[in-house]
């Protein structure tokens, strides 16, 4: 038996999966997946546009989320900007995003990051829609940030989760649900595991990030929607509760924050 699960946040650009988004939905479907937030980032807009399209051609299963991804900061422009904000107005686009800030890699300049962070922050005001935040190896400017370009007006996602406790509680004070990946399934994921377990369960997304970060016990292969189900079993049995208990509310969580209804499975009325 599959349960119905929402992926938060996956990636289906042709790049990545060369059979094509219907082919990796089909596999995940058959796992119980019945919502997809697909985002579109890259270092140019198409894979924005590709999400929306996507979302357009499947409105039942699919909402886009468009933005500029930390890594490619460095390409923004005021004309890039124009094309962001009117794709981010369009109706099957549900988020800004992916967003933020990464001093892992560097692949941008830091003050460019923290630039283009701020205003992608204030596109998602202007839109009014949520904001989902990539954050990695940069938490007190991501947290600084966010409080200061005002996203608490609009809210979103900490997708990906990688932090620890006291990062979750401004996050969550600033209107921003938590989103499990794979990496809650790591073994030396300590401080992410104690999140999982502590954060109110109406505030916990799960995700995928696919292709990257595929859960134990598949960690190493391209990872993709129809493995959901690891991490939310995982996030289950670090609370204490049933899986399906775990499923219903992360899907109930991602329709809330994403304000999109997807189609409705068997015992869904």
């Amino acid at each position: 038996m599959t349960l119905p699960l929402a992926d938060a946040h996956c990636h289906l650009d042709a790049g990545h999966f060369p059979e094509g988004a219907d082919a990796v939905m089909e596999r995940a479907a058959a796992a119980g997946v019945v919502g997809f937030v697909v985002v579109g980032v890259g270092f140019d807009l198409g894979p924005a546009r590709a999400a929306i399209d996507l979302a357009r051609r499947m409105p039942d299963r699919v909402c886009a989320c468009v933005g500029i991804h930390p890594h490619d900061a460095a390409t923004w422009s005021d004309a890039a900007h124009a094309e962001l904000r009117a794709l981010a107005l369009a109706p099957e686009v549900a988020a800004v995003g992916e967003i933020g800030l990464d001093y892992h890699y560097d692949h941008s300049p830091r003050e460019v990051q923290r630039d283009v962070f701020a205003r992608l922050i204030g596109l998602a005001r202007e839109v009014r829609k949520p904001v989902v935040v990539h954050t990695r190896s940069a938490a007190a400017d991501t947290l600084e940030l966010l409080e200061r370009e005002g996203a608490r007006d609009v809210g979103g996602v900490i997708h990906c989760f990688s932090e620890d406790r006291a990062f979750a509680e401004r996050a969550l004070d600033l209107g921003f649900d938590l989103s499990m990946s794979g990496i809650v399934t790591f073994k030396n994921a300590r401080a992410v595991q104690e999140v999982a377990a502590w954060a109110p369960l109406d505030r916990l997304l799960v995700e995928t990030d696919s292709p990257y970060l595929a859960p134990q016990p598949l960690r190493g292969k391209k990872c993709e929607p129809a493995m959901i189900a690891h991490t939310a079993a995982r996030v289950a049995e670090l609370r204490g509760i049933g899986t399906s208990a775990l499923a219903a509310a992360t899907l109930a969580n991602t329709e809330r924050r994403f304000s999109k209804r997807f189609g409705a499975p068997v015992g869904r009325a």
